[in-house]
């Protein structure tokens, strides 16, 4: 068990929490608030106000009127707004590492990747890469997120630790072309969206910085800075 109350914990779902909520608040959402039922946010969402979302499965939840795109959060919708957000992993993992005493909380995926390498260098803590996966299930983007950012922080960090040399081989591996690596990988995530026509959403959440943004995790609520 990892000492979660000295460390930047990095909340990691590529496909797709954490590109979304990166793109929210990077197109002005005022705040995400990630809740780990759907019951709880559609209750909440009616106290505040708020924009409903969340998915099931890759599909938008029962109840909820918007899903866990990120092309669902352009400016002109999400500007000014809290949106109110549950998915099958993510938000689950992100409260997981609160009820377990995590000291700092951040969300990351490669639309933010810069953001999330600069503020770990810049803190200089402990690091915990806390990949959501799939139903507690290894899955391949978390991991190529995983180790895209140990390529580019490690040289400031001691690393002791297996699965991070792992997803750096991995990362190596496949970053010439992180999409047709998931596809011709068969990656059960890319399959399952693809499935829905969600290939242009896959493209987008595996697309470096293009919303470098960092989310905090700050009285319930995840806000830039």
């Amino acid at each position: 068990m990892y000492d979660l109350s000295n460390a930047v914990v990095v909340i990691i779902d590529v496909l797709r929490a954490t590109s979304t909520i990166c793109t929210a608040l990077f197109n002005g959402a005022r705040c995400v608030i990630p809740v780990d039922s759907v019951a709880k946010c559609i209750e909440l969402g009616r106290q505040i106000d708020g924009i409903t979302a969340g998915e099931r499965d890759g599909q938008i939840a029962e109840g909820l009127k918007h899903g866990n795109s990120p092309f669902e959060y352009p400016e002109e919708f999400i500007k000014g707004k809290t949106l109110v957000l549950t998915t099958t992993n993510g938000t689950k993992l992100l409260h997981m590492a609160l009820d377990r005493g995590a000291g700092q909380v951040v969300t990351g995926s490669f639309p933010n990747i810069s953001a999330v390498c600069q503020y770990l260098l810049f803190k200089n803590q402990n690091v915990i890469l806390a990949c959501a996966a799939w139903k507690d299930r290894v899955n391949i983007e978390d991991l190529l997120f995983a180790g895209a950012v140990i390529n580019k922080v490690k040289k400031n960090f001691d690393i002791n630790c297996d699965s991070s040399q792992i997803s750096e081989t991995l990362y190596l591996d496949a970053k010439k072309d992180l999409y047709e690596f998931m596809k011709v990988k068969k990656a059960s995530h890319y399959n399952r969206l693809s499935g829905y026509g969600l290939e242009k959403d896959i493209r987008y959440c595996l697309t470096p910085d293009s919303a470098n943004v960092l989310p905090f995790y700050e009285n319930g609520k995840l806000i830039v800075q």
